[in-house]
């Protein structure tokens, strides 16, 4: 019997890959193990009960002030152990965490294939997003099946020299598992809301300063409107949502719900403004238009379909897009309309059957995701 070892590091991580374990376990012949960095460990395990999953081993590498250096070792020899203990045929992550990074060195040391689900998403500069780019290329340079989600992703691995029989366009899994989800939990739009996300590394501190005043700037402009806050647990990022934003009586500052939950907000909510990279692809999957707080995209296919404006953090550049999308309906249908480039639900079942065909088993034959 084959052996698969299914990785995962954040919430982001688990909402992806849980359509790949979940196509995983459905084959008796390729034993499927699930290993868990421990990287925000309750808001992952809070994913695997949504999708009625679990991990077979979990790290629980998370301390009090931890760098990127104690974060890399760490999963590193939990990677290494866990390797040597399952001795998998090879080794799947997904993504651009420390946690993908590492697990695709640990397969490399120990000379296992590692696939890499949300493969070839790339930005002009090694550091932005900081250090997510840099993860994502350097997995890259030691991965033998790659995924990438789009042809544009697709394109950026050939740019590199992989090779084309390496690669195979899935789609997005994060499609998968919104439709996972959507017909029990998705509601329909009832208010003025405002789905505001904002977390990452790069727009800590003063950028994000500069959101929360936009966030305020907005609802001063436009009194109907009420804004939900999801705070990351991290708390340089709580600290500045909590001085900007705590006091506002149409904010409501939440703990970060579970997934279904989430969906919901996505569902419910009018107008989306993240930093996300996952909420970028999922929120078209919805109709709902996004803001994206950053000023460069690993995902410029849904800028290039209409589905989203890329912002950044300037105050007065939130503001207009904001404002354009509030007043104008003829614009709004327009963004919330366009086709989504992301995927068509079918990711997880491609990524499994290239996984198969690769370690010899027989497999489904799936047309790639046109995208």
């Amino acid at each position: 019997m084959k052996r698969a070892l299914a990785v995962v590091g954040t919430r982001p991580d688990a909402i992806k890959m849980a359509p790949v374990v979940l196509e995983l376990l459905k084959h008796e012949d390729l034993a499927t193990t699930v290993v868990a960095s421990g990287q925000h460990r309750e808001m992952l395990e809070q994913v695997f009960s949504a999708f009625g999953i679990s991990a077979d081993r979990n790290f629980d590498v998370m301390k009090q002030g931890q760098t990127l250096g104690y974060l890399t070792s760490a999963i590193l020899e939990g990677m290494e152990k866990a390797i040597s203990d399952y001795e998998p045929d090879i080794v799947i992550a997904q993504g651009d965490t420390t946690t993908t990074f590492v697990a695709g060195l640990a397969a490399f040391y120990a000379q296992k294939p590692f696939a890499h689900v949300e493969a070839g998403l790339r930005t002009p500069t090694i550091d932005s997003p900081f250090p997510e780019e840099f993860n994502r290329r350097a997995v890259g340079l030691i991965t033998a099946l790659h995924f990438p989600p789009t042809m544009f992703s697709a394109e950026n691995l050939f740019k590199e020299g992989v090779a084309a029989d390496s690669v195979l366009v899935t789609g997005n899994t994060s499609i998968d598992a919104i439709q996972l989800l959507a017909s029990s939990r998705v509601a329909d739009d009832d208010s003025r809301m405002i789905l505001v996300t904002t977390h990452r590394r790069e727009n800590w501190g003063e950028p994000q300063r500069d959101i929360c005043r936009a966030v305020a700037r907005i609802l001063d402009a436009f009194p109907e409107c009420t804004v939900v806050l999801p705070m990351h647990r991290n708390p340089v990022v709580r600290e500045v949502l909590e001085q900007e934003l705590g006091g506002h009586p149409r904010v409501s500052l939440i703990e970060p719900p579970e997934y279904p939950e989430f969906v919901d907000l996505m569902a419910r909510s009018h107008l989306i403004l993240t930093d996300s990279g996952g909420v970028q692809e999922e929120a078209p999957a919805l109709g709902k238009p996004v803001l994206v707080l950053r000023t460069e995209t690993e995902r410029p296919e849904g800028i290039v379909a209409g589905n989203a404006k890329l912002v950044g953090t300037d105050p007065d550049k939130i503001f207009e897009a904001a404002q354009t999308l509030l007043n104008d309906t003829d614009a709004y249908a327009v963004v919330a309309q366009a086709r989504n480039p992301y995927g068509d639900g079918l990711a997880a079942r491609r990524v499994v059957s290239r996984i198969r065909s690769f370690l010899g088993l027989p497999a489904e034959a799936i047309d790639p995701f046109e995208g």
